[in-house]
């Protein structure tokens, strides 16, 4: 059955998303390993669903590339607010959005930023970051914070300086004296994604500190492989190095393959902020969702 969509990206960590409350999808995970193709399908990282919720104003459901399910995506976050908006779901410049999987949810408050009916850019509230091991998830000692800690690839016997932190969803982040490159970030981030240490997979960054306030990154996400942008992987890179002393905060630009986000730690109420764009790319209609579309 051909299913109505719009493709559209933040800092070009591109998402298929499908208005909820319009349309329904049956099976979203075989049908996010079909658009998310790149040359038989759309082409994206995944699939978002906007959908109703008894808590928010909408509810963000997310899929990647290989049809596993995430508890968040801080692009794509902003773009689901940008959807709701202008599609008519929820007229607020203060939008509160329901994410997460698995039966556990959290609401998160978004501003946005609109150029008259339009939104150009968010702000998402992101949460308090927590670098303790079961929370991550991370085998291991519990109840201990994993910062600078040593973790080894088995395979390769490489060994890397790594955070680890959640905020939303797992990242380890690994910080460098240098640019990370294709062999780094191609090689090995697929090799930590998938260590027996991650009970849960890892979505993996590879920093470079350019000053107190700039950051270089390019992620490896987690089911999805590297991606232009990762705006949960951004967040936690900054919250990482301001916790190891790397950086003093409060802020942090933080430039990505795709583009830049603002990343604000007000460790005062112990919140996270993050400012990027929400931009369309184009609208269409899938004509090859078979059985995972009614």
């Amino acid at each position: 059955m051909p299913l109505p969509f719009i493709k559209m990206h933040g800092c070009g960590n591109d998402y298929v998303y499908v208005d909820g409350f319009r349309h329904q999808v049956q099976d979203p995970a075989r049908l996010a390993v079909r658009v998310s193709d790149r040359h038989k399908g759309v082409g994206s990282d995944g699939l978002i669903l906007v959908l109703p919720s008894e808590k928010a104003h909408v509810r963000m459901r997310m899929w990647n590339a290989d049809g596993s399910e995430s508890e968040m995506c801080g692009n794509g976050v902003r773009c689901v607010a940008k959807l709701a908006y202008e599609e008519g779901h929820a007229r607020h410049d203060d939008m509160r959005v329901e994410v997460g999987r698995d039966g556990k949810t959290r609401v998160l408050t978004l501003r946005l930023i609109r150029q008259g009916e339009s939104v150009t850019a968010v702000t998402v509230g992101m949460g308090s970051p927590s670098f303790v091991r079961q929370d991550i998830p991370m085998a291991g000692e519990q109840g201990v914070e994993v910062l600078d800690e040593q973790i080894a690839i088995p395979a390769s016997r490489d060994v890397y300086t790594a955070t680890c932190v959640n905020v939303g969803n797992p990242h380890c982040v690994i910080f460098l004296d240098r640019d990370p490159d294709d062999a780094l970030v191609l090689g090995k981030g697929p090799q930590l994604e998938t260590l027996r240490v991650f009970p849960a997979r890892m979505n993996v960054e590879f920093a470079h500190v350019l000053s107190p306030t700039e950051i270089r990154l390019r992620v490896w996400e987690r089911g999805s492989g590297e991606t232009l942008a990762c705006g949960t992987g951004a967040t936690a890179t900054v919250a990482a190095a301001i916790r190891t002393g790397r950086i003093p905060g409060p802020k942090a630009l933080v430039h990505l393959k795709g583009g830049d986000l603002d990343i604000e730690w007000d460790r005062t109420q112990n919140q996270l902020y993050m400012t990027g764009p929400a931009v369309t790319v184009f609208r269409g209609t899938y004509l090859d969702g078979g059985s995972a579309v009614s």
